[in-house]
């Protein structure tokens, strides 16, 4: 299978495991010139921007441990332009959720780490 499979397949299982846990989807693949988030949900009064992370095996740590200074500023970066791009977004409560599978079969094991790290920038 390759990477871009896996990493749809990866964002829909978190995708149905967020929405099974009182979640709704409101865009997915979410992209701006400053980057891609890959889920934004809603979450009773918060707007949720949601990181995937999908890891074979642990080898390299856990995906949530992959999401690094980096990678959360170019998240928070596209957060600000999508709630640039819809001010009515904007008045609400925000945080930045990363969801972790691993396991190369099913059962494959799902850590949701909520509110992961505070918007930079």
């Amino acid at each position: 299978m390759k990477t871009v499979d896996t990493g749809r397949e990866a964002e829909s299982c978190a995708c149905t495991y967020l929405q099974q846990h009182g979640l709704s989807l409101l865009e997915r693949n979410y992209r701006s010139r400053r980057g891609e988030i890959d889920l934004i949900m809603n979450d009773g009064k918060y707007l949720v921007f949601v990181e995937v992370r999908y890891r074979r095996g642990s080898t390299f740590g856990s995906g949530a441990e992959s999401v690094d200074g980096r990678k959360q500023a170019k998240i928070s970066a596209c957060a600000q332009y999508y709630l640039q791009q819809y001010p009515h977004a904007a008045s609400r409560p925000c945080r930045f959720d990363v969801i972790s599978i691993s396991g190369a079969r099913e059962p494959r094991k799902i850590q949701w780490t909520r509110d992961a790290f505070p918007a930079l920038g």
